[in-house]
């Protein structure tokens, strides 16, 4: 079967599933603020990306029958907001009704009036009309900027970003699920905010602003600072997805604009990974955190630079043993499978990175890493394959053979990858004596016919593959057979025979120095340790075997004795 070339290969599976929300790639990162890079993002950000990471899922999976299920009450968040004393708000003019010379003054005034704060949880009902009209304002605001150019004057970035941070720094209600348990989208209903009819109009707002054509970075870095940073990247632990949705679309604009904040991006990132990873367990926001760094790997300019592989190798991949896999898994696999393309030297420790953090116990999480190793191999150059092929292998066989048919359901999928395939025939040599063993002992034995059929479909490849080498292992298979039969016959018969020794066992043991004498007598304990091992170490001695009642005997034959001498002792005293 031919090789296929770089070219051929088929995109990955989690290539295929883009966004819309995802934008053109951010441009090769080289973490300087010279006028190269600036030239180099703004050529990128013309050329649209030819893959995008998966997105995240924010819709249920609905099936058409089956039983209903019970799901549990939707909750309503309730963060922390400072509520504004003076409440009442003046409706003020139209922005399209003002006198042009006005319009800048009137939109600082309406952004200052929405950073007045309400009550959604305690009182929902309350301020009914100030609400209203802090929602037309947004509105109309966010209508302004995204039709009107010339609009983001200088006067307006600190107004703006001052109202954004008003509205959405906030301390975050506690966790509805604080023991970290996987979210499960058919039983579990998302925590939604309370406040969103204005915090969704307020992240509109912030997002038209940045994509503004009149926006300059230049002016905003003084307000878009690190804190600024930090403060958004805590709101990824929301409970609510719309608001995650947003946050991700926000910040991947801000790592495109601001190359001085990009560095310190990805290390705050690489933070809450590690928090993640080592200390909690627990956070809401990982799986848009992931969708953002893939398209910033697919950025990266070549070669990598270290703190990139290291990137891979000590937060991506311990990403794959917490127990909340599946929540961001396909964003996971897609970051892995990038970092291959950029640089297939990394396939090596990331496939014994995999094999390391292998589920053993966990079947759906042992399904996914079969998936993601699927999407590497279709990458995989064959010069890097020779490397991994035998530890992977026998990694495969050991799922061919599981009782869980889903896993080995899914890896024996593999031989229907025409890559994949092409790959097993060039090393077929070294592959099929690690698969044929678990093939033909599971084409027989395994309990689900659906298996049989996979497992007779890998046997017909591989014997199409090499007739020859098919029967040779055949032919050692059946002998291995033969010779593990013959070791167990040889292990029932000298079990056998110490069954027999132990039932013709004497039960007073003579030692060396009663056999002269006519009269036996019960043999000394520290004679029996003797016996052990002078029968052991020269194989002189006959008797090798001590039934437990004649030391049973002799220690309360012993004991009477002492007892009496004790008490002959006591009285004489």
């Amino acid at each position: 079967m031919p090789n296929k070339t770089k070219k051929e290969k088929e995109p990955t599976k989690s290539a295929k599933s883009s966004t819309k929300n995802s934008n053109a790639t951010s441009g090769k990162d080289t973490g300087t603020e010279n006028a190269d890079e600036a030239a180099q993002q703004q050529t990128a950000s013309k050329r649209p990306s030819n893959s995008t990471p998966p997105p995240t899922q924010l819709n249920k999976i609905k099936y058409s029958s089956g039983p209903q299920i019970v799901k549990k009450e939707r909750r309503q968040s309730s963060s922390r907001f400072n509520l504004a004393k003076n409440r009442e708000l003046q409706k003020l003019p139209a922005l399209k009704d003002a006198p042009l010379i006005d319009r800048e003054e009137l939109f600082v005034q309406k952004l200052r009036q929405c950073c007045v704060l309400f009550d959604f949880v305690t009182d929902p009902l309350s301020d009914l009309k100030y609400k209203e009209v802090k929602r037309a304002g947004l509105n109309e605001m966010v209508e302004y900027i995204t039709h009107n150019r010339e609009v983001v004057t200088e006067s307006i970035y600190p107004e703006g970003v001052i109202m954004f941070s008003i509205n959405l720094f906030r301390t975050l209600p506690p966790s509805s699920n604080p023991t970290g348990a996987e979210f499960d989208p058919e039983e579990d209903e998302p925590t939604l905010e309370a406040a969103w009819p204005h915090l969704q109009l307020v992240y509109e707002f912030f997002l038209r602003f940045l994509e503004s054509p009149d926006f300059q970075p230049n002016v905003a870095k003084k307000y878009i600072d690190q804190k600024f940073v930090l403060s958004l990247l805590e709101l990824f632990d929301s409970e609510d997805p719309r608001e995650r949705d947003f946050l991700k679309t926000i910040l991947h604009r801000i790592y495109g604009k601001f190359l001085g904040l990009r560095a310190y991006i990805r290390r705050q990132i690489n933070n809450i990974f590690y928090r993640f990873i080592y200390e909690t367990e627990h956070h809401n926001g990982i799986a848009e955190l992931l969708e953002i760094l893939g398209s910033i790997i697919n950025g990266f300019a070549l070669p990598l630079k270290e703190e990139h592989k290291m990137f891979l190798i000590r937060v991506l991949l311990p990403l794959h043993k917490v127990k909340s896999l599946s929540v961001y898994h396909p964003q996971l696999a897609y970051c892995v499978v990038q970092f291959l393309e950029k640089d297939s030297s990394l396939t090596e420790p990331v496939i014994m990175g995999l094999l390391k953090f292998w589920p053993k116990t966990h079947s759906p999480k042992e399904v996914m890493f079969l998936n993601e190793l699927e999407e590497i191999l279709d990458v995989i150059e064959p010069s890097e394959f020779v490397k991994v092929m035998e530890p992977l292998f026998r990694q495969l066989a050991k799922c061919v053979s599981s009782p869980h048919f889903q896993v080995a359901e899914r890896a024996l999928y593999y031989w229907n990858n025409e890559y994949i395939m092409s790959l097993i025939s060039d090393n077929a040599a070294k592959i099929l004596p690690i698969m044929f063993p678990a093939l033909y002992k599971n084409s027989k034995s395994h309990w689900n016919k659906t298996i049989h059929g996979l497992i007779y479909n890998a046997l017909k490849l591989f014997m199409e593959m090499n007739q020859k080498l098919f029967d040779d292992c055949t032919q050692q298979y059946k002998a291995e057979k033969q010779k593990e039969k013959y070791k167990l016959k040889e292990r029932e018969e000298v079990w056998h025979k110490i069954e027999e020794l132990a039932k013709h066992n004497p039960q007073v043991i003579p030692t060396a120095e009663c056999q002269k004498t006519t009269q036996p007598h019960p043999r000394p304990l520290w004679n029996i340790h003797i016996t052990l091992f002078q029968g052991v170490g020269s194989g002189n001695e006959t008797v090798l075997f001590i039934s437990t009642l004649d030391i049973c005997r002799w220690t309360l034959r012993n004991s009477i004795f002492f007892f009496f001498v004790c008490v002959l002792y006591v009285v004489s005293n």
